[in-house]
This record gives C-alpha cells, structure tokens and sequence, in this order.
C-alpha cells in the first residue's frame, strides 16, 4: 500500500521505523519576554488584565483566552499566593530518580486568575496542603538568566 493511498482498514496501515529530525526555536513572544525580563531585572511578577472581563493572566498573554481581547495593561503581583494542588516528584524529566523529592504545585498568585506551576521548598512534604500561603524566592540577580526557573522556588508565607 503506498502512502497516497486511501486505507480502508486499520490493519492496512503502514508504518516506518526511523527518526525525523525537527529544527525549531521557541520564542517566549511579546508578553513573555517581558514578563520574563522584569523576573530578570527587577525580580517582580506581572500579570496582565483583560480590560473586558477583568481577568489577570500570568504568565501573561497577548490575547484573552476567556473573551478574546487584545491585552496590554500590566499589573504587578506581589509573588505571594495560594497552592492549589500539588505533587511529590521522585524522578526528573528524564526519568532518572532525583536524589531528593521536589515538590511541584499549581500556585495562584493573589490577584491572578491563573496557576503558575513551580517548586515549593523550605516546607516539609507532609506539610504542603491545598490553600497553603507562599511567596516567591528570587534567585541572586547575579544568577539570574531570563527564565521561569530565576524564581528558584516558593516558601510558605503568613496569610
């Protein structure tokens, strides 16, 4: 069977071993680079509001998902939060076994209507819970390099 021709049954199929090699380059885009910009430099968060449906995006979008209105008013988060859900993983993305578990959780920032994902550390595992208060800890400004990962992690905070 070639591969113009229509298949009519499953198991008509074809398939080829092989590898196919994929050059891409992602880009953080427009709202991206400068939320991750303002990480860098000023260690600060911003969101961005919706002016239609007053939601507040982070990471920040160019458009509303919601109602599809173009965004372009940037509000500053104060990196302080809630967890709502979280994990305890024990291998990396490679899937080797980590020496310590890491705790991922999905933290809404006070203010945003979104989650972020990220590390929570300086709390014990059987002391994470959902609704639990975080902030965000900045890496050293010197160590910093425009990424997600220049929050090094969250801490538990006061309400």
């Amino acid at each position: 069977m070639g591969s113009t021709e229509r298949i009519r049954s499953p198991m008509d199929m074809m398939h080829v071993e092989g590898e196919i090699r994929v050059n891409y380059l992602y880009t953080a885009g427009v709202a991206g680079e400068r939320f991750l910009r303002e990480i860098k430099e000023n260690a600060k968060i911003l969101g961005i509001k919706c002016r239609r449906c007053n939601t507040i995006h982070v990471p920040p979008k160019i458009y509303c998902e919601r109602c599809f209105e173009r965004l372009d008013e940037w509000v500053e988060l104060t990196g302080e939060g809630q967890v709502e859900a979280f994990t305890t993983c024990h291998f990396d993305a490679d899937g080797s076994r980590l020496a310590e578990p890491e705790i991922l959780a999905a933290i809404r920032l006070r203010g945003a209507n979104e989650s972020i994902v990220h590390r929570i550390k300086e709390a014990p595992a059987e002391g994470v819970h959902i609704g639990m208060n975080v902030k965000a800890v900045f890496r050293e400004k010197k160590d910093r390099v425009g990424s997600i990962l220049d929050i090094d992690h969250f801490k538990p905070s006061a309400p």
